[in-house]
């Protein structure tokens, strides 16, 4: 299978170097050509973790048009703040109608590409979304990457729920097991815990952060239990807005239970029993997708939805006003509503 990945952050590589690994065609695009340049040249990624070994991929390119010369399937694994622009960059340059999926859409991400998309070509695409990423992984070095573990049961959805089994079963067959079909975007966009597990506990954790002569684990270390009942209710009001439109939503702690086979009675004791975690080290600066990506792609639009229909989002509320106080951003003013 031709697949096309767009993004060599920590999940792209990732992707990139698994498909690659199990021996399909694989064409890695990277906007900034400084992230990719030793892959330009040698087209090599090294594998380690629960996969180890060397990929040769097919093509590695910052030119787009060349990125999509004939896809069978893209995968878009860049943080949700760039999917207006990576929407309207495969729309100018796609010459074929093929599935796209964004891995992941975080909030009602397949809902903004479609519509950018669409401004710009009108060829008929099947767009969908993931909950969160296949991968809990970390970008080792520009070619490597460490495959910590596979996820499983991730939800994907497309605008038509029937179809879900089906974009699973046109997936590459080494990937497919990992997926789960959801019954609606509402599951996929609303069940974002990204930003359940990301954004209050890097805020909360600001002056370790800025220490550089401190490494602590975002995770592990950074969510105590404290912290952990804060998101917790957090997570409570995006299940209550998962509940009024319709489809709930599984709640942080149930969702790591599945995806991790994981035991606890709280999400704290989930988290320290969640052995990959051990190894995630903490962002070194509030300005990380953690809070650029999480904010305006997560709790901003789904603040909004949950207040037009009269929930108390005061967990939501209280987050993203540090956030914008913190970094001195309107994030409301750039995020999804």
């Amino acid at each position: 299978m031709n697949i096309t990945i767009i993004g060599a952050g920590n999940s792209g590589l990732a992707m990139a170097a698994h498909l690659g690994y199990e021996g399909h065609r694989v064409t890695l695009w990277n906007r900034s050509r400084s992230t990719v340049e030793k892959l330009l040249k040698t087209h090599t990624v090294y594998l380690e973790g629960v996969i180890e070994g060397e990929v040769k991929l097919d093509l590695v390119t910052t030119d787009m048009k060349e990125a999509l010369r004939d896809p069978d399937l893209i995968l878009i694994t860049t943080p949700a703040n760039s999917h207006k622009q990576v929407a309207k960059s495969i729309a100018q340059n796609l010459r074929k109608e093929t599935t796209i999926i964004l891995h992941p859409g975080r909030t009602f991400g397949a809902l903004e590409f479609k519509r950018v998309f669409e401004e710009y070509n009108q060829l008929k695409q099947t767009i969908a979304e993931t909950q969160t990423i296949i991968y809990t992984c970390r970008k080792v070095s520009e070619d490597k990457v460490n495959i910590l573990s596979f996820k499983s049961d991730v939800l994907i959805s497309t605008f038509d729920a029937d179809r879900n089994p089906e974009i699973i079963s046109s997936l590459p067959k080494c990937i497919q097991k990992y997926y789960k079909p959801a019954k609606s975007l509402v599951e996929t966009s609303i069940g974002n815990v990204g930003m359940i597990l990301h954004v209050a506990p890097l805020l909360l954790n600001t002056g370790w952060a800025e220490n550089e002569d401190t490494k602590y684990r975002h995770y592990y270390d950074g969510i105590t239990p404290t912290i952990a009942a804060f998101i917790e209710k957090i997570d409570e009001e995006r299940v209550l807005v998962s509940e009024a439109l319709g489809h709930r939503v599984e709640t942080t702690l149930e969702w790591m239970k599945r995806t991790y086979q994981l035991e606890g009675d709280t999400l704290y004791e989930c988290i320290q029993n969640n052995e990959a975690y051990k190894f995630i080290d903490a962002p070194t600066s509030l300005k990380h997708r953690y809070i650029f990506e999480d904010v305006p792609c997560g709790l901003v639009p789904v603040e909004s939805v949950g207040l037009r229909m009269g929930l108390n989002m005061s967990y939501t509320t209280l987050t993203i006003d540090l956030a914008c106080k913190l970094l001195n951003t309107d994030f409301r003013a750039i995020g999804r509503i």
